[in-house]
């Protein structure tokens, strides 16, 4: 293990007093405006990879992934900074990855990685929410419970201006919820003011049983007849009982049958849960762990028609403190341990699952239409310190929201490309920076649905669909 030292600053190609109190300030004392993107581009900008995208998967990194320990790493800055971490060459001269990512490294040309991403919130509630819906929450930097008055997440605004689909649903979450520390369900992930009715289907862990969601296999003896009959039956009983009594808890049991009987009826959907059907060997490469079969799903879930599909890779943003024996319950928020827990099981299984993804989608004519985006809440403090409120013995990295990055490929993404930059220490942006607000927007822009355009709640009110603008360079 490193032992990271801070003493003797200007000493030895160590930081001076001055670049270490640049770095150690709270992303909240970065220059005014420096994490807004600039709005009001031209209208060629607004409609940049307009179209191209049949489908789109996010693969959302819960936890914060560290920018300098994944996409952007810094070889050349002090020890202190650049952690216990290599970089490696990839297939785009001049571009450099971390060392525990040698299989993405082999496919950067094939996505596009942005490099100044940039916003204000600092904690994982409020910031998966400005994730997920592309707003700041009112109570920035905290850990805010989900509300009914939150803003709809992006496949709930799917659900709402564009509900019809070839699959049973337009938009679902797989591996999900995600869960932030202590345990709490993160804000963002639902419909929000648009109702449970307008929430994403949701699918936990895909590894449970051979099919990920039982049950779908319909009975011999029921015919569609009598699956119609079984439907009118219960909308009878539901109609007497909304007259004795009005229940939230009714209404969510009466959404959950309507889908489950269009699942029935439908045996396309049947089969695109079943990952049995897939070769062993494909499955095998994708990982046989929660996340890597959850791409595997959204992969079959995009074959079959699915618009949006957003993978939580970690269900957990830090699920090693109380399941420090089970891997799959391991998240990106690594106060501590950083190295150890990154090396050991989150860069190799993301490197996998990932690169996976994208190979598979390109062999199968899938990449050309289908929109990829690779990102987190945030990144990690430039500033490698031991962190005594938290678990572990080795040092770690402080949220950070002042600069991290993402990575997009497919539908019209000009692979190679890397958007942006940060400053040597991977502390601030030195370019123009992009926030997630702007990520929300290239999503509908590719899927052809006009950001600028707008959607109405039940009461009618008007709201934009994205506030940001595509981000253009990736096309």
């Amino acid at each position: 293990m490193i032992r990271f030292l801070l003493e003797q600053p200007g000493a030895g190609g160590r930081l001076s007093r001055r670049e270490w109190l640049r770095i150690a300030a709270p992303a909240a004392l970065a220059p005014a405006g420096l994490a807004a993107s600039v709005r009001g581009e031209t209208a060629a900008d607004a409609t940049a990879g307009f179209g191209k995208a049949r489908s789109v998967i996010i693969v959302f990194a819960s936890g914060g992934q560290s920018q300098l320990d994944s996409w952007d790493p810094k070889p050349d800055a002090p020890l202190e900074v650049r952690g216990a971490f290599g970089s490696i060459p990839t297939a785009v001269p001049g571009t450099r990855l971390c060392e525990h990512m040698p299989r993405l490294a082999k496919l950067a040309d094939r996505y596009a990685i942005v490099r100044s991403m940039s916003h204000e919130d600092l904690d994982h509630g409020s910031a998966v929410y400005l994730t997920l819906t592309g707003h700041y929450h009112a109570r920035r930097s905290s850990n805010p419970p989900p509300q009914p008055e939150d803003r709809p997440t992006h496949a709930s605004i799917l659900k709402r201006v564009r509900p019809e689909s070839p699959f049973v649903e337009p938009a679902l979450h797989v591996n999900a919820p995600a869960i932030i520390a202590p345990g709490n369900l993160a804000p963002g992930q639902y419909g929000g003011f648009l109702g449970r009715e307008y929430d994403p289907l949701v699918v936990g862990d895909v590894t449970a049983g051979p099919v990920v969601i039982p049950g779908l296999d319909r009975r011999e003896e029921l015919s569609d007849v009598r699956i119609e009959a079984r439907r009118s039956l219960l909308a009878s009983l539901d109609r007497h009982l909304r007259r004795m009594e009005t229940h939230r808890l009714l209404a969510d049991a009466d959404l959950q049958y309507r889908q489950a009987f269009e699942m029935l009826q439908r045996p396309e959907t049947r089969t695109a849960f079943d990952l049995s059907r897939e070769r062993t060997e494909l499955r095998e490469r994708y990982g046989r762990n929660r996340s890597g079969q959850a791409c595997l799903l959204a992969r079959r879930l995009v074959e079959a028609g699915v618009p949006l599909v957003t993978v939580v890779w970690n269900h957990q943003s830090r699920g090693q403190d109380n399941y420090p024996d089970e891997p799959d319950f391991y998240g990106w928020d690594t106060h501590n341990d950083i190295f150890d827990v990154m090396s050991q099981y989150l860069l190799p299984r993301f490197d996998q699952s990932v690169s996976a993804l994208l190979e598979d989608l390109d062999g199968r004519g899938l990449l050309a239409t289908t929109l990829v985006v690779l990102m987190g809440e945030f990144g990690r403090a430039p500033l490698v310190a031991l962190e005594p409120r938290f678990a572990g013995a080795s040092p770690g990295r402080k949220h950070w929201a002042a600069v991290y990055s993402i990575a997009a490929a497919g539908a019209g993404v000009a692979g190679g490309k890397v958007i942006g930059r940060s400053d040597r220490l991977g502390a601030y942006p030195a370019s123009e920076t992009w926030g997630p607000w702007d990520v929300a927007a290239t999503v509908f822009s590719s899927l052809g649905i006009d950001p600028a355009g707008h959607y109405r709640d039940a009461t009618d009110r008007p709201h934009r669909i994205a506030e940001g603008r595509p981000i253009a360079p990736l096309f």
